[in-house]
């Protein structure tokens, strides 16, 4: 392996760094946006026996603050129980939107890597066609065989990380991006639920 980050030249320690931060952010989001931390399918139907038991206790609200983050929003609605529907509502989005924030983070910084790894590419390509004609001996037209094949190495290996790191950072971007998505959707539909319980129009 170092053989190869050698005979790829400097520009490759840029695709590598890439690669690094994008194996990092892959990992955190697979174990960040799991249901289990966002939105448990058990936490609905506690909340709603415990409200229609208890009432919006305070004990409840800060527990559901701490808790998985659909807690926050339905945290969000209970505190705001005695309001009309529409301000219940307005707080949930609220709610939900730095909720769907959270669920976007470090997202940007994978479709970045993802853009610029192809172009991390073509720049150590570049630097290697460079080479290869920095190799030519302008007098005689002879090229210096050393450098011309270090050249050549530049150019090919830099171009095959490149893309090598940029798939699978555009194929785990698309797959969070929809991740988030189908979460976003299903805490709407179950504060929708609650929101419905709080004001009498269902019973469960």
């Amino acid at each position: 392996m170092l053989s190869i980050i050698e005979a790829a030249g400097w520009p490759i320690w840029l695709i590598i760094i890439a690669s690094v931060i994008a194996l990092a952010i892959i990992g955190e989001r697979f174990w960040s946006l799991r249901t289990s931390l966002v939105a448990p399918k058990n936490v609905l139907p506690a909340t709603i026996r415990e409200y229609q038991a208890k009432g919006a206790t305070p004990d409840l609200i800060a527990r559901l603050q701490q808790g998985p983050l659909i807690g926050r929003i339905f945290a969000a609605a209970l505190v705001n129980e005695k309001s009309p529907r529409e301000v219940i509502k307005d707080a949930v989005e609220d709610s939900g939107r730095y909720v769907a924030l959270e669920l976007e983070r470090f997202l940007n910084p994978l479709g970045t890597i993802a853009t610029i790894s192809t172009l991390l590419g073509l720049f150590g390509t570049i630097v290697g066609m460079i080479e290869i004609f920095g190799s030519q001996n302008p007098t005689s037209g002879a090229g210096n065989p050393a450098q011309l094949a270090h050249g050549i190495s530049v150019a090919l290996y830099n171009t095959l990380f490149g893309i090598g790191v940029s798939i699978p950072a555009v194929i785990f971007y698309r797959h969070f991006r929809n991740r988030v998505d189908v979460l976003v959707m299903e805490m709407e539909s179950q504060a929708i639920r609650l929101i419905e319980i709080i004001h009498g129009e269902r019973r469960a």
